[in-house]
């Protein structure tokens, strides 16, 4: 299993929900973590969190709907340190629509911006470095969301990105830079609604585990929901047993 004390994770949509919990966790195993949201505002008491576990932290804005935001995010983490993991975690979702014909090209637009281009970017940005230092983590967060029309605009987002992460495979399969997917399941967030079926706390390991893994393969489907109530390093066990 990896030991990540004194990497450096980037995590995105770390304010709350889900990336807060990446977040923290990374913190616990002793990584060093920049965490980006909207506004710096929204991640001034996780900073302070993760300091007082002893490791060092620093977080980034922008709108990662903006391409110039994105790009401004990259150069300034760049400046500062390198970017050991990197988990693509924020995403948006547009209202279902009940009448799927009804779905705009600008909610299309705006999803794919965020789900699939700032990813990209991101991507772009630091797998070069990681590639370089022969070591590297990318985890990317999917969704199983299936048969549902109404929801068009961000499953095709998703799916876009699952098609990237694994066309990436071919190239990094065998290096000890991974690139591998996560799906949260149906997560009680802001994102995912009071209605959802599992608590934000049971995604933990499954979301982090590709970031631990050391057999050196990529391209993977983990669902989170598959490791919920585990530790890291049973999570660590049954991921390996995964083609």
């Amino acid at each position: 299993m990896n030991d990540v004390k004194g990497k450096w994770a980037l995590v995105t949509g770390a304010s709350r929900g889900i990336g807060r919990e990446i977040a923290l966790f990374m913190a616990q195993a002793g990584a060093n973590v920049v965490v980006q949201s909207r506004q710096l505002t929204g991640t001034t008491d996780l900073v302070a969190q993760i300091k007082a576990l002893g490791v060092d932290a620093y977080a980034v804005a922008g709108e990662l709907s903006e391409e110039a935001d994105v790009l401004k995010i990259a150069d300034e983490v760049l400046a500062k340190t390198q970017i050991d993991i990197l988990f693509n975690n924020a995403g948006v979702q547009p209202k279902a629509h009940e009448d799927w014909s009804e779905m705009g090209t600008d909610e299309f637009i705006w999803t794919y911006k965020v789900n699939l281009m700032a990813p990209m970017i991101l991507i772009g940005a630091f797998l070069p470095g990681m590639i370089e230092r022969g070591w590297g983590r990318i985890i990317n967060t999917t969704s199983g969301i299936k048969n549902q029309p109404e929801q068009t605009a961000y499953a095709a987002s998703k799916g876009a990105l699952d098609k990237a992460t694994k066309d990436f495979a071919k190239k990094l399969n065998g290096t000890d830079v991974t690139m591998n997917l996560a799906d949260p399941g149906w997560i009680r967030t802001d994102l995912g609604g009071a209605n959802a079926h599992h608590g934000v706390e049971t995604v933990t390991s499954g979301m982090v585990v590709a970031a631990f893994l050391d057999d050196k393969k990529t391209g993977r489907w983990f669902s989170a929901q598959d490791f919920a109530g585990m530790t890291l390093e049973d999570a660590v066990v049954k991921a390996e047993a995964q083609e």
